[in-house]
């Protein structure tokens, strides 16, 4: 017999290969490992009966759904939330109230339940999953598209919707003492609550995120990111509104911080697993009995409810201008029940609106109509319009989620080059891990984040996969090197500029095949030395010509060290004064080799004249 404490480690480790096995599995067979999560929770819970509580699972895992509205909040500045404010109080709120109504009326329609039951029913089901569909379009890179960015318009405000309509039951309900409930008083501690996370958000979440980086401390940085989104969910949840919405309100206060790209990096891996944890936990929390007692009505269910929900939201979307492909996408993408259905058919059956048997058959309608989404998905790829495919993809909203140019470190060299690509007109994101240096550049306006630029997870948030050049521009050859690794095993087809150390780190550099790298002195040494001969009395034609001739014995010399050794083209060096006319070409061709000898690139360099 397993004691508690165990048990819990049996139930953590059978869940973790289920989702190890599963996620997968689902994954290679073009099935997404949304069902993957779900066929691995049935299997573990109603199946094996490994785990036999998965609503306490299920409300834990929870904290998927509130690192995820946080994660989204940290890609929507105020300015673009508000862009949206029409798809969020004119789509959303007339999806939320004509599904609502229409299905309301399906139920009462066929007498099968009382007018209070079929309104909190009718609503319920009107809401969607948010962490199936926006796990669905992360999945998928369509979270930026616009039938992504109107998904979650309709997402947002159907989670402002459960306020209202959880505040409906105890009014609905047989015998409510209404003088029990304040509604001045709450919606009063809703204002402060909101507001106080507002005021903490705009002073002083930077300073503190500021010291954190200053000290070094990069554990603290995750502890004081999980701080603030379980700190905004908690404080949202006691003023009765949804925790997910707490969380997304601080992602939004912190949209436009230097720190945005390190906190997203540092909650993505708590998001992926809770999130994969809920979507096992739907599938543990499926009563079999139920759907075995009542699988006639619930398979008829799932479909009518599907189908209304997916025609009610086409129609809409295509009223509020919405192109036939978003349209049919967004439908498709939100046609299930959502989580807070099972929030909500809980409290109504604890308010006596309805049966305990009837709650657990809307649940069970709601968990299979969340597990056949991925094949919704699938099936609305069908009714899409083959001519309009390239412009919906061409027509993406990308602001704040990268730039042409990705800059990595932002000390002089990098700002310098900064300000010759911003002059040409094109955007730069620079990430820099310095605080003081980012403090400082943030001052004159510079688009620049702070993070760690050999992490993959802040590279993908600051918008790496949108960069036409990664500059790397740090000053450590170490990290240097560890960034072009990375970037050129993870994303081989972006074009890498590199700042190199010294003439051995540029070989290294070359033979590793980045498109392009300068040595951070030579240009400068170059420059200083032909306005030295210009000050001497020698012409500026004749200046820049040497200045040339010197670029180019340099670049054959390289060509010559690269195949033969750093020994090689010493000869090409101007060791003493020469005739500058006619000017000197190299002694012999070189021949390149496909590979350069390791330990040849580690051996110091015979002594030469500095760079």
């Amino acid at each position: 017999m397993l004691s508690q404490s165990g048990n819990l480690y049996f139930q953590a480790l059978a869940l973790l290969a289920g989702a190890i096995i599963a996620a997968p599995l689902f994954k290679r067979l073009g099935l997404g490992t949304v069902l993957g999560y779900l066929a691995a929770g049935l299997l573990i819970g109603p199946l094996a009966n490994l785990i036999t509580d998965g609503e306490q699972v299920l409300h834990f895992s929870e904290l998927g759904v509130v690192f995820l509205l946080f994660v989204i909040g940290l890609e929507l500045k105020p300015s673009r939330l508000w862009t949206l404010r029409q798809a969020i109080f004119g789509l959303g709120a007339a999806q939320v109230i004509i599904t609502g109504a229409a299905l309301t009326g399906l139920i009462m329609a066929f007498a099968l339940m009382s007018w209070q039951a079929a309104l909190i029913t009718g609503f319920g089901l009107a809401l969607s999953s948010t962490a199936f569909a926006m796990q669905i379009l992360e999945e998928r890179g369509e979270t930026t598209m616009p039938h992504g960015q109107t998904s979650f318009a309709i997402l947002l405000f159907q989670d402002l919707a459960i306020v209202p309509l959880l505040a409906m039951i105890p009014v609905l309900a047989p015998g409510s003492a209404t003088h029990e409930a304040d509604p001045l008083g709450k919606f009063l501690i809703a204002v402060i609550c909101v507001g106080a996370i507002i005021a903490v958000g705009r002073y002083l979440l930077n300073p503190l995120f500021r010291f954190i980086a200053n000290t070094g401390a990069r554990e603290v940085m995750i502890a004081a990111a999980l701080f603030v989104v379980l700190g905004a969910a908690t404080l949202m949840q006691y003023a009765g509104l949804s925790m997910a919405m707490g969380a997304f309100i601080a992602g939004v206060l912190l949209a436009e911080s230097s720190y945005r790209h390190e906190l997203e990096a540092d909650i993505e891996p708590f998001r992926g697993v809770f999130l994969g944890l809920f979507f096992m936990a739907v599938g543990l929390s499926l009563d079999l009995d139920v759907i075995l007692q009542n699988w006639q009505a619930i398979l008829l269910a799932v479909p009518a409810f599907m189908a209304i929900k997916a025609l009610v939201v086409y129609v809409l979307a295509r009223l509020f201008r919405n192109s036939h492909n978003d349209a049919i996408r967004v439908a498709f993408f939100l046609p299930q029940g959502g989580e807070f259905g099972f929030v909500l058919f809980s409290a109504a059956a604890a308010a006596g609106l309805m049966t305990d048997s009837t709650a657990s058959e809307l649940v069970a309608v709601t968990t299979l109509s969340m597990a056949v989404m991925p094949l919704s998905v699938a099936l609305g790829n069908r009714f899409l319009v083959d001519h309009n495919n390239k412009k919906d993809e061409i027509d993406e909203d990308f602001d704040g989620a990268g730039a042409d140019v990705m800059m990595i470190g932002f000390s002089r060299y990098g700002q310098i080059a900064a300000q010759i690509l911003l002059a040409g007109g094109s955007d730069v994101t620079v990430i820099d891990a310095s605080a003081d240096r980012i403090r400082a550049a943030s001052k004159f306006g510079f688009r620049i984040y702070f993070g760690d630029g050999t992490r993959k997870e802040v590279l993908e948030a600051a918008g790496i996969r949108r960069a036409k050049i990664v500059a790397v521009t740090t000053h450590q050859k170490e990290t240097t090197n560890q960034i072009v690794e990375m970037i050129q095993a993870e994303y081989p087809d972006i074009k890498l500029f590199v700042r190199s150390y010294d003439r051995v780190h540029t070989l290294k550099l070359r033979a590793r095949g980045v498109h392009y790298e300068l040595r951070e002195t030579f240009e400068s040494g170059l420059v200083f030395g032909r306005r030295a001969l210009e000050e001497l009395g020698v012409t500026e034609e004749l200046a820049y010509e040497i200045m040339q001739d010197i670029r180019q014995r340099d670049e054959d010399r390289l060509h010559l060290q690269a195949a033969e050794g750093l020994s090689a083209g010493n000869d090409l060096l101007l060791t003493r004064p020469v005739t500058p006319e006619p000017l000197v070409k190299p002694t012999r061709e070189a021949q390149r080799i496909d590979t350069v000898i390791d330990d040849e690139m580690d051996a110091k360099p015979v002594p030469t004249p500095a760079e």
